[in-house]
């Protein structure tokens, strides 16, 4: 691996940091007055993202992106993150970027210009439904409990599904149920419904810990909804192996956008530690606060490396599923411990909203739960090693 970053590259991060410097992180106050002014905010910054040539860095030139490597998307993705807003900005967001992802790869020509392109554009919105009520489908998927029957040449969806993120003022969505014709199950498969279609119901809207996803953290409910096959994404059955092309990069995106994060919160702690005047000296010669800035460091080090392997892999059309696997868990438990710590650095002002720390804290905790939360990944990161130990799989 050659960790240098190339002249274009180089220039790309700084422009992106500038930017996220002027631009986005001066808007970050008025969020913290009203949380109802984030759409029109995060429109507003999209304009300008597009005028500095920043718009869709992880997308090909062909859907209008920057066209870069994954290697260069986590070093960019990285700098959008160093803000709650920077990758909204960039139109590089979750649950928007990852749909994107998976729509370039499955949807077919009709399905693109309809869904893809205005997501593209950053006119709309988008969700993924596949969490559903206990005793549906979680952390494990093979409790999936949506069903669509094929009835009269038509789908017929029955589906329960909670905690889809953005799904208020969403323009559609892509749901993951499991297809029947008769007594036959087909497989999961998942349709592209818009967000409008009769027997939609959008239940309420939860009251979570964090609140910088636009259009929340929802419950769905799909009530006799039916569906033509030109809804369908990709082939029937299909469902799961669509998910994973979705999953596994997606996971890799977050970790790159929150260990931006990480690194701000740091700095910002570094900095109040060498202003601040404790039992005689700065904070920053208290052995305690050394200790963990200097251990968030490392952390973060590490962390930037294992994105950094996961993404050559990928960039070499290679199979990252254990890859991603321990890069979510090791990553976003470090942002966890990092952000803890700059709080923890910073006493009663980290504490409050006078600086950002305190609302990086609340938003970085669902981190550690969602696509699969960290135990999860640690039984099936555990499962491959006894598989592999047993002859099972090669090394």
């Amino acid at each position: 691996m050659d960790f240098s970053h190339s002249p274009a590259l180089e220039e790309l991060r700084h422009r992106t940091r500038e930017f996220i410097n002027t631009v986005v992180i001066p808007r970050e106050p008025e969020l913290t007055k009203d949380m109802t002014r984030l759409e029109r905010i995060r429109a507003e910054l999209q304009l300008s993202a597009k005028t500095a040539g920043l718009f869709l860095p992880h997308m090909p030139k062909k859907y209008g992106g920057l066209g870069l490597s994954w290697t260069e998307i986590a070093v960019i993705l990285e700098e959008s993150g160093r803000s709650l807003l920077g990758a909204q900005a960039l139109n590089a967001s979750a649950p928007d970027e990852g749909n994107m992802h998976l729509l370039s790869h499955v949807a077919n020509h009709e399905q693109q210009k309809r869904f893809l392109e205005p997501l593209l554009r950053g006119d709309t919105r988008s969700c993924f439904s596949m969490t559903e009520p206990p005793p549906g489908a979680g952390s494990d998927p093979s409790m999936l409990k949506s069903i669509a029957r094929r009835i009269n040449g038509r789908w017929q969806l029955e589906a329960g599904k909670w905690f889809i993120s953005g799904a208020d003022g969403a323009a559609f969505t892509m749901i993951l149920s499991r297809a029947f014709d008769g007594d036959t199950d087909l497989g999961a498969t998942i349709f592209l419904l818009p967000m409008d279609t009769s027997g939609i119901t959008l239940k309420r809207l939860i009251p979570t810990l964090d609140h910088f996803v636009p259009g929340g953290h929802c419950e769905l409910e799909f009530d006799g909804v039916e569906i033509a096959d030109e809804n369908v994404l990709g082939e029937v059955g299909k469902g799961f192996d669509y998910a994973q092309l979705r999953l596994d990069p997606a996971r890799l995106t977050h970790c790159m956008r929150w260990l931006g994060i990480a690194v701000r919160s740091m700095e910002i702690a570094q900095q109040y530690a060498l202003e601040r005047q404790s039992f005689g000296k700065v904070l920053a010669e208290h052995q305690a606060v050394a200790w963990m800035v200097a251990e968030s460091e490392i952390e973060i080090h590490a962390s930037r490396l294992m994105i950094a392997q996961a993404c050559w892999k990928l960039d070499r059309g290679e199979r990252v599923r254990s890859e991603t696997s321990m890069t979510k868990v090791f990553v976003s438990e470090t942002v966890n411990r990092v952000v803890d710590r700059a709080l923890q650095i910073c006493g009663s002002l980290g504490v409050s909203q006078d600086i950002p720390i305190s609302q990086f804290y609340q938003e970085v905790r669902p981190f550690r739960i969602y696509d699969g939360a960290t135990e999860v990944h640690k039984m099936s990161i555990a499962r491959r090693l006894f598989r592999r130990a047993a002859g099972k799989t090669a090394p």
